[in-house]
């Protein structure tokens, strides 16, 4: 599998279909391993952040979450072929998931989210095992209790729902106790699947644009999206800002 890496940020040219493929061989394999939904937030975010850098580096998977990839991609003659977004790949997940008998664990958002989540999914997919659900928190007390819900399920793929970087640095630093095959960090996904969030309209995540309905639905993450002009800047003006890897 083609990986790329973006200003040191590791992103894999991969398709939804070789993304749920990966998934199949990771859960076979009993693996314990997590995958990560890199876009451009993360990637300026791991200039600052050792810790969430060192996490995307040593991921197995990382997919390429955010149009602002593929153009960079493009620009640098590196072309990603598709964009596998974290939002959308959950519903593929659970489609594969019903087919194959993988089971799912909801882990994370607000208090009854994640219950509300598995509903919808299991009503779309009524094969579909979702054998736990738990708001929890990523705050090293809530633990043992997480522990207790993820064992007594014992899991294939546990969705984690804590927002980034909280998510991402919470699995890594407790995957070997997990012990779950997949894991994978889906920030805002489980609202939007339960529908207490509402997502960009289509022609708005083909054209670039759903960084826009987000700020116009929640102004105050204004700060965060700073980080989407300092990445294009970098993308433009520095000749190595891709390469493979």
């Amino acid at each position: 599998m083609r990986r790329l890496a973006f200003l040191a940020v590791p992103v894999d040219d991969v398709t939804t279909p070789e993304a749920l493929d990966w998934f199949a061989h990771a859960i076979a394999g009993r693996s314990c391993a997590q995958v990560c939904t890199v876009n451009p937030e993360f990637v300026m975010a791991a200039q600052h952040n050792g810790a969430f850098r060192a996490v995307l580096q040593a991921a197995p998977l990382c997919l390429p979450d955010g149009q602002g990839l593929l153009w960079a991609s493009r620009l640098r003659g590196h072309t990603l072929r598709e964009r596998v977004a974290g939002s959308s790949f959950v519903w593929r997940i659970g489609a594969r998931a019903a087919a194959d008998g993988w089971r799912i664990f909801l882990l994370g958002a607000a208090e009854g989210v994640a219950a509300a989540a598995a509903q919808v999914l299991c009503a779309a997919h009524p094969a579909l095992q979702v054998v736990g659900t738990y708001s929890g928190s990523p705050h090293p007390d809530a633990l043992p209790a997480i522990l207790a819900q993820v064992h007594a399920a014992q899991p294939d793929v546990l969705l984690v729902a804590y927002g980034a970087p909280q998510q991402d640095l919470w699995i890594a630093a407790n995957r070997a106790v997990l012990a779950v095959p997949v894991m994978m960090g889906v920030g805002g996904a489980l609202d939007f699947v339960a529908g207490v969030a509402q997502r960009a309209p289509q022609w708005m995540q083909q054209l670039g644009l759903e960084w826009l309905h987000r700020l116009l639905l929640q102004p105050w993450r204004w700060r965060r999206m700073l980080a989407l002009p300092q990445f294009a800047w970098l993308m433009l003006t520095q000749p190595d800002a891709v390469r493979e890897i």
